[in-house]
């Protein structure tokens, strides 16, 4: 008993030192988009920028899912003492595939960004870009395999100090250098992922694990486009969705990707730190469909718990928050329509929460060969219902889009692992409490006070109603936090 709790205690740790690194990574990046909108503004520059940076975003989330789908085979490679040997052929495999990717960049922008834009006026800026960016995405893939590589050793501070301090270094580059042009946003992203990645490789390289990679490589490139075409599918919702956006007006784009961008961060902080370090014990002790629902359903009741009071904020106060923040270009219609997409993107969040939790368990399970014909599938059907989307709402219609098709991926993955009906009532629990008590908790205030002065109040009823209310599924997910090992 006293070892389950110490190694409850060691995965809460490992889960909070990645959750602040993660969000160290989400201020810089913050930073970068606040200092774009001020040197900008909002227009086609921007809008180009948004389209390079779709691409860069899908690589470097791709590389977060890579690091969950090779984890459980670093877990049992080091086991077995052949840790060294599995790292260096991962490594191998994935230089055959982002080398001539990053080449092509390096080689042919205007092609990829006349791709992205349509050919409109943004294309130059993403022309710019896309050089810088995709390399840029390269190394951080790398930095992801060498973060799970020191994982299987049960060390997380390393690699969250890499990509942390990485994450700080490139914000600084940024906003030192902004008025070179778009152009210096591509240059602290770069320096970010030189950094991410060279901090674990001296750790990896120091524990001599990384060695000559084995002689079947290409088995690994199946493993990727096994493990990396579902999470590819879902970044490229949000690469469809810009698509959409930017063909909806000047401007459009933009104001969606900074509220993506918002609920991507809510997302990342609050489950994907918590997923990556709970693989661990689930790689070591399997995944039954009842322990699948719990651990999906507590990581969910205490992500949405965020989620809901973020909602609610940007509700009230996202139009004077975005004019403070973001500069003059936001103020008015633009900045209420900003907080209005993030609310919108609450269903996105659920469902989006979820399937980060729950998909690095199907690798513990095993490998699940129908990904790639899923990622596919997906990526048809998201064309359909953006289109359709867009044109019942605009934005809110591209919003929706992405929680109906996120929605369905989850649908997917749960059934898969055998837990679709349990997790499906934990999850609509946790959406139904933490939603309605965030309605009451910030639409009381709206009635009576200034929209800045409500969503401050409605966070400090709401905080004050979970504190003394402690439902019972948030006591219990928390109970299973603490006790996980």
């Amino acid at each position: 008993m006293q070892g389950n709790r110490s190694r409850g205690r060691a995965t809460l740790y490992s889960s909070v030192v990645t959750g602040v690194s993660t969000a160290a990574i989400s201020g810089s990046a913050a930073v970068a988009g606040i200092a774009l909108s001020r040197t900008f503004g909002h227009g086609a520059k921007t809008d180009g920028f948004f389209a390079a940076y779709a691409v860069y975003l899908a690589l470097v989330l791709v590389a977060s899912a890579l690091r969950v789908v090779v984890l459980p085979a670093f877990v049992r490679a080091e086991g077995e003492g052949r840790l060294a040997g599995e790292v260096g052929t991962w490594l191998a495999a994935l230089a055959a595939v982002f080398v001539p990717a990053a080449l092509v960049a390096l080689l042919w922008p205007d092609g990829i960004a006349h791709a992205l834009t349509g050919g409109s006026a943004s294309r130059q800026a993403a022309a710019q870009l896309l050089p810088w960016l995709v390399p840029a995405a390269a190394a951080q893939v790398a930095a992801g395999v060498l973060a799970s590589a020191l994982a299987a050793c049960d060390e997380f501070v390393v690699a969250a100090t890499g990509f942390g301090s990485g994450a700080v270094a490139g914000a600084a580059v940024i906003v030192g250098f902004r008025h070179h042009g778009v152009v210096a946003w591509g240059w602290g992203l770069a320096l970010n992922a030189v950094l991410a990645a060279a901090i674990p490789l001296a750790a990896v390289l120091a524990r001599g694990a990384v060695g000559r990679p084995d002689r079947q490589p290409l088995r690994r490139l199946r493993e990727l486009v096994e493990g990396v075409a579902l999470p590819f599918a879902l970044q490229g919702l949000y690469v469809i969705a810009v698509r959409f956006a930017n063909g909806h007006g000047t401007g459009s784009a933009t104001t969606f990707s900074y509220a993506y961008l918002i609920a991507a961060t809510l997302v990342a902080v609050t489950a994907t730190s918590f997923a990556l370090v709970a693989t661990v014990p689930f790689a070591r002790s399997g995944a039954e469909p009842e322990r699948v629902a719990r651990h999906v359903g507590a990581v969910s009741w205490l992500s949405l718990a965020v989620v809901a009071a973020a909602a609610g904020f940007f509700a009230l106060a996202g139009e004077p928050v975005a004019h403070r923040v973001l500069g003059s270009s936001y103020g008015g219609g633009t900045g209420a329509e900003l907080g209005r997409l993030v609310v919108y993107l609450a269903p996105w969040m659920v469902a989006s929460v979820a399937v980060t939790v729950s998909f690095p368990l199907l690798f513990v399970r095993g490998r699940a060969r129908w990904l790639p014909l899923a990622a596919v599938a997906v990526l048809v059907v998201h064309v359909a219902v953006e289109w359709a989307g867009r044109g019942l709402a605009g934005l809110a219609g591209l919003a929706g889009g992405m929680a109906v098709t996120t929605a369905l991926v989850l649908a997917l993955l749960l059934a898969s692992l055998g837990a679709l009906a349990p997790t499906a009532l934990r999850l609509a629990a946790a959406a139904a409490v933490c939603g309605g008590l965030a309605a009451v908790a910030f639409g009381v205030p709206a009635l009576v006070l200034g929209a800045l002065a409500s969503a401050c109040l409605g966070l400090v009823l709401y905080g004050g109603a979970l504190a003394a209310w402690r439902p019972p599924g948030l006591r219990s997910a928390w109970g299973y936090v603490r006790s996980l090992g």
